[in-house]
């Protein structure tokens, strides 16, 4: 990224540039998953979660009268590991493996050769863009793929709406600049009217682009858009833009070039765009609840009945990360968008 001095980028113009610039960009020059890297996914912790997103897939294409074909697309597959473990389960059941085809949605050239350094010996195609994919039914994966697409963040002082941009004071030194912006203007971009109540909006044109292209394929073709992401379900936005470099918070204007930059997902604006697009919510829940009803509990006493202490209790270990509600068990929230003509909670049960 230029940093010439008195240069205002917005601030998705920014994110964008920093992730995804073309050989420098944070997600196109590094391996950023596991911990040698910044953070750590939830099917890098166990592999079970990945099977429980398995058998969750499955379930749904029976649900759908198990059509002979049926297309599996995870956007932003990371390191491969989700998907890895998910096609393993799958060739445990024939009939399903044999309907269904796998894709692979990755901007980064440099992880894509990562996947299919992992997935090689895997039948599973990668593709450039959605519309790539001319048939159905679509079950769409997007775990932690929404929160590192690029946002729009505006603010509310004195009545007046302003939009937050940065300005690069040099080489390695920025800061946030706020412009004066009508409010007309942000409920053109999302397509509803501003509550009131409102002093601080985080949104992101990108997922609106994902969530048009998405729909299209649903409603047209069946299936569903299954979100795994760290959010809120509460209306009020705020502000929840960061840095993380090595699995801490770090400042997004002076580590820009080394450190992911993302956000939490707001439910309720995508429940929004979803409506707008002519989706609805056929579940929300937490991780927690989610992989609980989905089994997890029984699924581990039985892989590990037979194990050795040690190796049992990192078993129970690894799943208490991805369900206590102190770690990623409340935080990360689990959606499903359907056609209005679906009928699929699997997974969203209260407990």
């Amino acid at each position: 990224m230029k940093t010439k001095k008195g240069l205002i980028l917005s601030l998705d113009k920014f994110i964008t540039e920093s992730l995804y610039k073309k050989n420098t960009g944070y997600y196109m020059s590094k391996n950023p998953f596991g911990k040698k890297g910044d953070f750590i996914t939830s099917p890098n912790i166990s592999i079970f979660f990945s099977e429980m997103i398995a058998v969750w897939i499955i379930s749904f294409w029976k649900n759908l009268k198990e059509p002979k074909k049926l297309n599996i697309i995870e956007l932003g597959a990371g390191n491969g590991e989700m998907i890895n473990v998910i096609s393993k389960t799958f060739e445990k059941f024939p009939s399903f493996n044999n309907a269904c085809k796998i894709h692979i949605l990755e901007k980064s050239p440099y992880l894509q050769k990562i996947q299919k350094e992992k997935l090689k010996n895997k039948n599973i195609f990668w593709i450039k863009n959605l519309n790539k994919i001319k048939n159905g039914p679509n079950i769409f994966l997007a775990n932690e793929f929404f929160d590192a697409l690029s946002i729009k963040q505006f603010l509310k002082k004195n009545e007046f709406w302003l939009e937050r941009k940065v300005k690069f004071g040099g080489v390695n030194y920025a800061n946030f600049f706020d412009v004066k912006v009508e409010i007309k203007k942000i409920e053109k971009i999302i397509g509803y009217k501003i509550s009131k109540n409102q002093d601080f909006l985080e949104i992101s044109e990108d997922v609106m682009k994902y969530f048009k292209i998405i729909s299209n394929k649903i409603n047209k073709f069946g299936g569903g858009l299954l979100i795994i992401d760290y959010g809120y379900i509460e209306e009020k936005m705020k502000n929840t833009l960061r840095g993380i470099q090595n699995h801490k918070i770090v400042n997004i204007l002076s580590n820009y070039k080394k450190c992911d930059i993302t956000y939490s997902l707001s439910f309720n604006f995508l429940k929004k765009i979803g409506k707008k697009f002519r989706l609805k919510v056929s579940g929300i829940t937490t991780q927690r609840n989610f992989l609980k009803n989905l089994g997890i509990m029984d699924r581990i006493e039985i892989a590990s009945k037979n194990l050795p202490f040690m190796k049992k209790a990192d078993i129970y270990y690894r799943i208490n990360k991805l369900i206590d509600k102190k770690f990623m068990g409340e935080i990360f929230k689990v959606m499903l968008f359907t056609n209005n003509k679906t009928k699929f909670n699997i997974g969203f049960k209260s407990d």
